[in-house]
């Protein structure tokens, strides 16, 4: 019998264009994706470097681009966040305990908090315990760490906690640690459809 439920949050809540932003930076004349641009990206979701760090990594190698126009591109990847979805989670916090576990960074989540506004963004995290951002804990999906930790400081029981994710790295790690889970097909499956997919 589930009685909390973890959610991841791009491809699950807010939609995702994981091809804008490097099509974006293309734009603004940077050659190829590199493992540099990995580098930089996964240090800034464990909150190893700054904002500035950051920015200034990424124009160092689009360096014709302005600061604006290179966060500007950053951001291309957020989309929609329907409201349909958040009216579905508010109706599920009133009879479970929700968490949500995203990999991100304190750009995106800026943005899509003044894209939203304050209504929308408030209405959003009420309906949950607590939320964790990569950044925030200094650790990322799907290191088996961030899962260990979420379960010990809320004294969650993983086998009456689900796991929700669009990503299979994150699915089969929270797996690992006894969480049930639902592997999230984007495109196919919306996070609305929980009931008929999950046996709660």
């Amino acid at each position: 019998m589930i009685d909390t439920i973890i959610f991841d949050f791009g491809d699950v809540f807010i939609n995702l264009d994981k091809k804008a932003t490097p099509a974006a930076l293309k734009k603004l004349g940077l050659e190829k994706w590199s493992t540099q641009i990995d580098s930089l990206n996964f240090n800034f979701e464990k909150g190893l470097i700054t904002r500035t760090d950051f920015l200034q990594g990424l124009n160092k190698l689009v360096p014709n681009a302005t600061q604006e126009e290179v966060l500007e591109a950053w951001n291309g990847v957020l989309l929609d966040f329907p409201m349909y979805r958040l009216e579905f989670l508010e109706k599920l916090s009133k009879k479970y305990r929700l968490f949500l576990l995203s990999n991100t960074d304190s750009i995106h989540i800026n943005h899509f908090r003044e894209r939203n506004g304050e209504e929308f963004y408030n209405r959003f995290r009420n309906c949950f315990k607590k939320v964790y951002f990569s950044y925030d804990l200094g650790m990322r999906k799907p290191d088996e760490e961030i899962y260990k930790f979420i379960i010990q400081e809320n004294n969650l029981n993983p086998e009456t906690t689900l796991f929700v994710d669009d990503n299979f790295d994150n699915i089969k790690s929270a797996e690992k640690v006894g969480l049930q889970v639902w592997h999230l097909l984007k495109g196919t499956e919306d996070v609305i459809e929980l009931f008929e997919k999950v046996k709660l």
